[in-house]
């Protein structure tokens, strides 16, 4: 299309836009909105993913059927579901990869964001911004053994990679040992960390230094340390999480993290947890470092963090890590990280975890949802490989790739929405939300054992 439009044109343009604009506005303002707005929705969904998003997206699972012709259009939720834009309602056990720990549209948070917007969405980057540093004090009180000083991001990328350049920053070492099945964002840095060779390909050479080793191996864990101290090349820092979400939730063997805790200490490397997706509560405790009675060096944040209604991240460390950002707090900022709104629902976000305490109800509740699972699988074991799981961190994992996906269009078909993790495609997960009622988790498994007796081996 020609950028040389006439003045005439431009502005009939404009005006398209405007009255395109107006009407999308007007049906976000709406509570309900009728069948032919929703069939209107629908195909501007489509098109528009087609046409100016990525048409990548129509093809990927369970969005579309299997004529293409009709979408799946989220457009509300509440509580543990959320509703298409034709009114059907589907329990959440994707839970947006594992944001959603304390339920759609949490009340609590929702207010916290909606009451800081009435006076003031972002900061001037200047002056001093009150509920940054109290979040700050507030994550320095919860987090595991002496971790201290927050740096705020927007997402659990944006997290790795500031612990990643506060790893470099604290010496002069440039190895990262990192682990198979690892997912730790998609940038420059956190790929580099990442261990799936589909993502890392097209993007090589990646940032150098990193070096992969089997997760739970604690001899070839220090074999590498070994290794790299005697060719002059140390370890500046291990990265982990210490539950593996998006490998195929792997959980890591007894005692492991507590050997490499040691080894990091013996080599002078710090150790960094990935708790983008096992934090706030997810696997029954705020931290899954408590789980495991490990203290990182710098702790990771995201996704479950800002509530689910706000993106937001963290880093936390230890102070002796994080004071070389002392005399200079500009050797690495953002813009929109720790903004007020992000802070506001964070902070509420933790006031509900504690209160209502969700990771003992994580627990509790997923104890019983792991046992239904296995029960309801037993006479599938020609499907069904193993189902594993720490609280509400579950992963049901499949022999072969195509299962994953007929049992995952079954369940969704029948209103409850699981996806396979990225690096362990035949693997679903199941991570709803920490409120999840028993009546739901005893629909998910029913919905479960009815649709692996449909599926073909």
């Amino acid at each position: 299309m020609s950028i040389d439009l006439s003045r005439e044109a431009k502005s009939e343009q404009m005006k398209n836009v405007s009255a395109y604009i107006d009407k999308v506005l007007s049906l976000i303002e709406k509570e309900e909105v009728t069948t032919e707005e929703a069939a209107w929705i629908t195909k501007e969904t489509v098109d528009g993913f087609r046409e100016n998003v990525n048409p990548g997206f129509l093809s990927y699972r369970k969005t579309v059927t299997k004529d293409s012709q009709f979408a799946a259009v989220e457009w509300s939720d509440t509580g543990s579901c959320f509703k298409d834009v034709n009114g059907k309602e589907y329990i959440d056990c994707l839970g947006g990869f594992g944001i959603y720990n304390v339920g759609h549209r949490n009340p609590k948070v929702v207010k916290a964001v909606t009451d800081q917007l009435k006076r003031q969405a972002l900061h001037s980057q200047d002056l001093l911004d009150p509920l940054r540093a109290m979040l700050a004090k507030i994550l320095a009180d919860i987090t595991p053994g002496d971790l201290k000083y927050s740096f705020f991001s927007n997402s659990g990328t944006e997290s790795v990679e500031a612990a990643l350049k506060l790893a470099k920053m604290y010496s002069d070492r440039t190895t990262f040992i990192s682990t198979t099945r690892a997912f730790h964002g998609k940038s420059l840095g956190a790929l580099s960390g990442t261990a799936k060779g589909m993502f890392r390909k097209p993007f090589l050479p990646l940032i150098p230094g990193f070096r992969h080793v089997p997760f739970g191996d604690i001899d070839m864990m220090r074999k590498t340390f070994e290794i790299c101290s005697s060719v002059g090349e140390d370890v500046a820092a291990v990265i982990l999480e210490p539950i593996q979400g998006e490998g195929g939730i792997i959980l890591p063997p007894e005692g492991y993290l507590k050997q490499v805790r040691e080894l990091c200490d013996q080599y002078g490397a710090l150790l960094i947890f990935d708790e983008v997706q096992t934090g706030m509560g997810r696997t029954g405790k705020m931290f899954a470092a408590e789980l495991y009675d490990v203290v990182p060096d710098i702790i990771c944040l995201a996704k479950a963090f800002g509530g689910g209604v706000m993106p937001a991240g963290a880093v936390v460390a230890k102070e002796e890590v994080f004071k070389s950002w002392f005399p200079n707090p500009f050797m690495h900022t953002t813009t929109f990280g720790g903004n007020p709104l992000a802070c506001a629902a964070a902070i509420a976000t933790i006031g509900v975890l504690i209160e209502e305490n969700l990771p003992e109800r994580a627990a509790v509740v997923g104890e019983y949802f792991l046992k239904e699972l296995k029960e309801a699988a037993k006479g599938h074991e020609d499907k069904v490989l193993e189902i594993r799981g720490q609280g509400l961190m579950i992963g049901i994992e499949f022999h072969k790739d195509e299962i994953g996906y007929d049992v995952s269009k079954g369940m969704f078909d029948n209103g409850v929405l699981v996806a396979g993790t990225l690096i362990n495609s035949k693997t679903i997960r199941i991570e709803p939300a920490l409120t999840i009622s028993y009546e739901e988790v005893d629909q998910v498994v029913s919905i479960f054992k009815k649709v692996l007796s449909q599926v073909e081996a």
